[in-house]
């Protein structure tokens, strides 16, 4: 029997959407090359580059974010190109996978999944690649598989000070709209992204944000390519787009455009998953107590306020609590790969208030008692603390 109430979704991905998210993508079907749409694309188009703070290129796609990953391989690089991806867990993985099924001569830069990557060793890797052979550096902003953040300014000064010429590319996918990020500022060259996670939308359409620098790279790619090609695109009205656009999706995107830049204000969102992330880690911190459960995360200055990656006690399994709180109509994330049965995930990004995490944390810890986890009690009363003290 399915509990009664309403659900708790609190995996990182896909998040929850608005009501009024939900009203506008119910739009009656239009013609996506009438003047009535084009002025809602138009407006969609230039509020997506702001939240990416560029006035760059963009390209759009109905498709995950492993399509915007693809395209962006497509039509950046060639066969037998080499780029460097630096480890950060199940995504940056999956990335190196599919460039290396493309053609790609694949560089690991290998980082500890709890720690992080040492600075040190990206330093060495471009110093020592004094014949230019990297092509591009991969970096995932927010990896949802650990619950860890990569600093990509420090990334892209890396690159400055070798005068390595590889473009960056970044996936931020779990990071925009919740994490900070600044396309121009911090010299991004392409930034993949989807519809799901910060945009509070449904799953079905991703996009890349590009630099000059990039579309210069763009015209010598030889990757063979139709459905994803840029030039191609950039013949269309829409400049994206091969074949029909996603109607209804950017009557959702307008409204979720509204309320992130009108309502609340990119800033304050940001600085609401800053809160709500740190109510989370306290919990958990809590909860570690008395050999429980902790945060994968053990770099402090590296956590995710997306998504809280959280470490079982040995001999316990992360997949048998996640089904235990699903039973109190509460979605964690599973771990991922690896992590599978090691870890459970906590999603606090998109749509979510004060009492929406409250309820994850109290189910959650309901299920560690339940499932007979040591833990120390009360880490859903040390989250309430810090937001009656933070409270705005």
């Amino acid at each position: 029997m399915t509990p009664r109430g309403r659900h708790f979704f609190a995996n990182p991905g896909p998040t929850n959407i608005p009501d009024s998210i939900m009203q506008a993508v119910s739009h009656h079907t239009v013609d996506f090359n009438g003047p009535d749409f084009l002025e809602v694309y138009d407006a969609c188009l230039a509020g997506l580059k702001r939240v990416l703070r560029t006035e760059q290129h963009l390209f759009m796609y109905t498709g995950t974010g492993h399509a915007a990953w693809e395209a962006t391989l497509v039509n950046l690089l060639s066969p037998g190109d080499r780029i460097l991806v630096i480890e950060t867990g199940h995504f940056s993985e999956n990335w190196g996978k599919m460039a290396a099924d493309l053609g790609i001569e694949v560089q690991t830069l290998a980082a500890d999944w709890r720690r992080g990557l040492d600075y040190a060793a990206l330093d060495a890797a471009l110093a020592a690649d004094t014949g230019h052979a990297i092509k591009a550096v991969c970096a995932v902003h927010n990896e949802t598989s650990t619950g860890m953040t990569l600093d990509l300014p420090r990334i892209r000064a890396a690159l400055d000070q070798a005068r390595h010429p590889a473009l960056l590319l970044a996936d931020i996918i779990s990071s925009l709209g919740s994490i900070e990020f600044r396309f121009d500022d911090w010299g991004i060259d392409a930034a993949v992204g989807g519809s799901q996670k910060g945009l509070m939308l449904p799953v079905g359409f991703s996009f890349t944000g590009v630099s000059d620098k990039a579309m210069a790279a763009h015209q010598s790619s030889a990757f063979p390519k139709h459905y994803f090609n840029w030039t191609t695109m950039l013949t269309r009205r829409h400049r994206s787009f091969i074949g029909t656009v996603p109607i209804a999706l950017f009557y959702g995107l307008r409204e979720a455009l509204r309320l992130i830049e009108q309502e609340e204000g990119l800033d304050n969102v940001l600085a609401r998953h800053a809160r709500l992330a740190e109510a989370t880690r306290r919990c958990v911190r809590h909860w570690a107590g008395n050999n429980g459960p902790q945060l994968f995360c053990l770099s402090p200055e590296r956590v995710s306020d997306s998504v809280t990656s959280v470490l079982m006690p040995e001999g316990h399994d992360a997949e048998a609590l996640r089904k235990r709180v699903g039973t109190m109509n509460v979605a964690l994330g599973t771990g991922l790969s690896r992590l599978n049965g090691k870890v459970f995930r906590i999603g606090h990004l998109g749509d979510l208030n004060e009492p929406m995490l409250l309820g994850t944390l109290a189910a959650t810890e309901i299920g560690l008692r339940l499932q007979g986890v040591p833990h120390a009690a009360g880490g859903s009363e040390a989250a309430i603390a810090y937001l009656a003290e933070t409270a705005p």
